[in-house]
């Protein structure tokens, strides 16, 4: 198995993993707190280890900092956590520019495998809501808490299937 670690934060609904990606004090761990207080699982918290396996990228814990999420100004706090998860979503925390109203579909690919990826202000109030719908989008289902699905996402999916994909 081929891999790598990179410097990101990462948490799951279920068996949907989200990657944060953004530079050092940009907001990952602050976003990935408010995540878990939506409902979420730790996975990784500052380092990601990152594996394909079975098509998919797999997020998980370096073991050293497994269960541990680093909380500025808190301290370091040890929470329930993932030992892994399917990784469906990547998140670029946006800086000072404005994030697009009505993005087009975004991309990134890790280890030879595309992964849905959207642009999202982490201090944002909305933020964690905005993240969990579009992680539940990302593999064609539903936000069991808002019932919502992002209207080009359920396209997407017809369209890929319609395709072979």
């Amino acid at each position: 198995m081929t891999g790598e670690t990179i410097h990101a934060t990462c948490v799951a609904f279920a068996d949907i993993g989200i990657l944060l990606r953004g530079p050092s004090g940009a907001g990952k761990s602050d976003l990935a707190l408010r995540l878990i207080d939506a409902g979420a699982v730790l996975v990784a918290d500052d380092r990601v280890a990152l594996i394909q396996k079975s098509g998919d990228i797999v997020a998980r814990p370096p073991e050293a900092l497994a269960g541990r999420l680093e909380v500025r100004g808190v301290g370091v706090c040890v929470l329930p956590q993932a030992g892994a998860a399917p990784l469906k979503l990547v998140c670029d925390l946006g800086g000072p520019d404005p994030i697009q109203r009505l993005p087009k579909l975004g991309w990134c690919e890790y280890l030879g495998v595309r992964i849905r990826r959207i642009d999202v202000a982490p201090f944002e109030a909305s933020a964690a809501v905005k993240l969990r719908v579009a992680a539940y989008s990302a593999v064609g289902r539903r936000d069991p808490v808002s019932g919502a699905r992002i209207a080009c996402e359920a396209g997407l999916r017809d369209n890929r299937q319609s395709e072979g994909r």
